[in-house]
């Protein structure tokens, strides 16, 4: 299905497309050294712009994301970018649509497919030309429905086997990650909330689930389709957000999340909070995190959530 969007082109080009379209590409100082693009042997994951607003509440597929990026949009509400490679679940959603900090995003990744129900129309030639392979609704209409019981546009969904044959495997997560021990140090963490103007996230420890219940707007997090989530790792990545140059129909600014660059970061696993730095020196590279003692911050193995906040 990816033939229709194109030849994968070189290394060389990709950093040069991608660096074209966001801001500061290349310009810090700071951090390892830059992490190779990602190779055609990695796969393509399959990323998802999933709504989360209370009228899109509970999701589906939400539990089987190997990552899920969770980001400001317009009028301080979030929304969350599901990213599957070890599986696919039968029905993802509601899907929402694609913001110009996607293209950043998945730049990490080779040429992943992003499934979302549209764009601002100003917006969409970028996302033709971005390294990746954009699959909206009006596309791909065989691999979206409309689910009853919910008013549009939140009840969109995506049937992933009708839109890639099969997962790539953990393989195609390029994204810099390392997963390993606990390591040393911390300190005790029973939960931590994350606030956006007009939404919140709180995670809190769980011994018997081994990871951190999520609620949402102090409600907690749960699917149609599977146990309520919780990711043996979250992470609050300190980034700069500012306007973009879109807007929503009322007039409210499009943040611009950027995921590119270096900063500080929150690191839960294990009951246990840890202070570190990121660092993304190039688009085409994925984000590592250095923990206080100047060696990688490896996570616990699962699911991981990327909550993106405000620097302070």
């Amino acid at each position: 299905m990816g033939g229709r969007h194109g030849a994968v082109r070189g290394a060389a080009v990709v950093f040069a497309l991608v660096c074209a379209l966001v801001s500061g590409c290349g310009g810090h100082g700071r951090g390892p050294v830059p992490t190779p693009p990602p190779t055609a042997t990695a796969g393509s994951p399959l990323a998802v712009k999933i709504d989360n607003v209370p009228g899109a509440r509970p999701q589906t597929g939400l539990d089987a994301a190997d990552v899920v990026y969770a980001e400001q949009v317009e009028g301080g509400l979030s929304r969350l970018m599901a990213v599957y490679a070890s599986r696919f679940p039968p029905v993802v959603g509601p899907v929402r649509s694609a913001r110009e900090s996607d293209l950043e995003l998945l730049g990490q990744f080779h040429r992943p497919y992003l499934a979302f129900s549209g764009a601002q129309r100003r917006l969409l030639p970028l996302i033709d030309r971005a390294p990746l392979r954009p699959e909206s609704a009006d596309r791909v209409p065989a691999a979206y429905y409309r689910g009853g019981g919910r008013a549009a546009p939140h009840n969109l969904f995506l049937r992933p086997a009708r839109l890639v044959s099969s997962a790539p495997g953990r393989g195609a997560l390029t994204t810099g990650f390392r997963y390993g021990p606990a390591p040393s140090g911390g300190t005790p963490a029973a939960s931590r909330t994350v606030r956006y103007p007009q939404a919140r996230f709180t995670f809190t420890w769980s011994a018997v689930r081994h990871g951190w219940l999520i609620a949402m707007d102090g409600t907690p997090t749960t699917t149609t389709d599977g146990p309520r989530p919780a990711p043996p790792t979250v992470v609050v990545q300190y980034v700069t957000v500012r306007d973009s140059a879109y807007h929503d129909v009322l007039g409210n600014p499009t943040p611009y999340t950027q995921t590119v660059g270096s900063g500080k970061a929150e690191v839960l696993r294990g009951g246990r909070s840890y202070a570190a730095t990121w660092s993304r020196p190039v688009a085409s590279g994925g984000t590592t995190f250095t923990g206080a003692d100047g060696g990688p911050l490896e996570f616990a193995e699962g699911q991981v959530w990327v909550v993106f906040a405000r620097a302070r």
